[in-house]
């Protein structure tokens, strides 16, 4: 990241703590060029009316109250700069929604929604917004999404992927830089899926 990267401890879908955030930030850079909402939980696999209501509020806290919350707090300073990125980290399971997943998959679909929502917003102001949608990944998240972690359970899942398998944080990080680039400045409102043909 770099000798002048900071790490702040923030709880995104809070208010107080975003506002936080920005006031540590513009402190040490004086101004945010990018924003990456990457905030992500899900619930285990299970039928939709049988997952907890506090489960189904963490879910939409995190995954998309942290997105009102980011741009409140900080598209005000990229309006007064006409400038500004901003990149939604989504799912597949947004776009084509697995069984079981119902809380987590809505909330993924939400977040493509506000991203092309926010793209028309604050096309005017030059700020642009996308979202990656990626596939299921080596990542925490993984025995989740799954209901556990078997071989039976990965090929199951990789089943389902044409490229034959699951997504790298390389894989995500790649599609992101440049979303996030200048090489990307006509790109706006797009859902870009990474995620091996799965949702073709």
């Amino acid at each position: 990241l770099g000798k002048d990267a900071i790490a702040i401890t923030v709880d995104v879908a809070d208010g107080a703590s975003v506002e936080q955030l920005r006031e540590a930030t513009k402190k040490t850079f004086d101004r945010i060029d990018i924003i990456i909402n990457n905030a992500g939980v899900t619930h285990l696999p299970a039928a939709l009316d049988e997952v907890s209501e506090e489960d189904f509020d963490r879910i939409f806290r995190v995954n998309c109250k942290s997105v009102y919350l980011m741009a409140k707090t900080f598209i005000p300073e990229m309006k007064a700069r006409n400038a500004g990125v901003i990149l939604n980290v989504a799912s597949t399971a947004g776009i084509s929604p697995r069984p079981n997943l119902n809380w987590y998959n809505s909330s993924k679909g939400w977040m493509n929604t506000a991203t092309k929502t926010m793209a028309i917003e604050l096309a005017p102001f030059g700020i642009r917004v996308n979202a990656v949608n990626p596939v299921a990944g080596e990542t925490p998240l993984l025995p989740s999404f799954m209901g556990g972690d078997t071989p039976e359970l990965r090929q199951k899942f990789i089943s389902t992927i044409p490229l034959g398998r699951f997504s790298t944080p390389e894989d995500i990080a790649n599609a992101s830089c440049y979303l996030c680039s200048d090489e990307a400045s006509m790109v706006t409102g797009v859902c870009m899926e990474v995620d091996g043909g799965r949702v073709i």
